[in-house]
């Protein structure tokens, strides 16, 4: 099973979604819960593209860490 990093982002007017991973896999929508299920089949369809495309799939390499300032 492979675990791809999601940076969710909250705009003016919704959330968007990406995955650092998988560049030009995005997502957005007017709530966090639908970017949140939008972004899991974006992710799907675009490892789907790329296998039919011959592309190799990227290994997830990408991590996250919370800095808290204070």
């Amino acid at each position: 099973m492979t675990r791809y990093l999601i940076i969710y982002e909250k705009g003016t007017d919704g959330y968007s979604a990406y995955v650092p991973d998988l560049p030009g896999c995005t997502s957005a929508g007017a709530t966090r819960k639908e970017v949140e299920e939008s972004i899991v089949e974006a992710i799907k369809l675009h490892i789907e593209v790329m296998k039919e495309s011959g592309y190799e799939i990227p290994e997830a390499n990408s991590e996250s860490e919370m800095l808290v300032l204070g």
